[in-house]
């Protein structure tokens, strides 16, 4: 009985080295293709930084930056724009800063504030330079697009592309007489947006003369966000 245990457990240490030394590869023969996909989408998020800054008005002496804050969001409520899409960019003044107080005693500073406005079309970016104080406005620029259902388009995107892989890859196989079974291994794909804009000003010259840069009036509007997608996708051939 003493020698037939160590017997036992040799055989089956031998046979569980034979079934693994025996394991067969599920797909060996599979093929590796790329899917992409693309689409174009007019923005409808829209964010422009609004530069403001107090100045000297003949006869009135300084404007100071509390008027022309109130002004400012007078003018966005005006055209239908709520608060909750104007926030303060930046905001520069004295602050008690021992430095500035010193140089104002040679020339005085003007306190200026920045905001970031979200718009949904160029529609209402027209009705607001037409509304800007000229003297007050000192740049007027976009600082980026983009749109309130990108997230949705990446997902179709991605399943588009996937879709678009598999028929690459049956075509790919079917000239070498095979067929595609399942895929075995599917890549996440690298997300890529292209943002190119242009903007129409119709009322260019009411903001753009304030920071010395007055443009023609043109019919361009934004271009389109470009969407483009790959996926790397690893088919088991039949």
């Amino acid at each position: 009985m003493k020698k037939f245990i160590p017997v036992c457990l040799i055989a089956l240490t031998s046979l569980t080295g034979f079934a693994q030394s025996t394991v067969v590869n599920p797909f060996p023969k599979t093929i590796s293709v790329t899917g992409s996909a693309e689409m174009e989408v007019t923005p409808d998020e829209i964010y422009v930084v609004v530069d403001l800054q107090e100045y000297e008005k003949k006869g009135s002496g300084k404007i100071n930056l509390e008027k022309i804050k109130s002004d400012f969001l007078n003018n966005c409520r005006s055209i239908g724009l709520p608060d909750s899409v104007i926030t303060i960019a930046s905001y520069d003044g004295d602050m008690g800063n021992p430095w500035i107080k010193k140089k104002k005693k040679k020339e005085e500073l003007m306190a200026s504030i920045s905001y970031q406005i979200k718009f949904s079309n160029s529609k209402k970016m027209d009705e607001l330079v037409a509304k800007l104080d000229d003297e007050a406005t000192r740049n007027f620029r976009i600082a980026r697009t983009s749109h309130s259902k990108l997230q949705e388009f990446r997902k179709q995107l991605k399943i588009e592309a996937i879709k678009a892989a598999k028929e690459k890859a049956t075509y790919l196989a079917a000239a070498v007489d095979e067929k595609v079974f399942m895929a075995v291994t599917i890549t996440e794909p690298t997300d890529m947006i292209v943002q190119p804009y242009q903007y129409r000003f119709a009322q260019a010259n009411v903001a753009m003369d304030a920071v010395g840069g007055a443009a023609e009036n043109s019919s361009m509007d934004f271009n389109k966000i470009k969407l483009h997608f790959d996926v790397s996708v690893v088919f088991a051939l039949k």
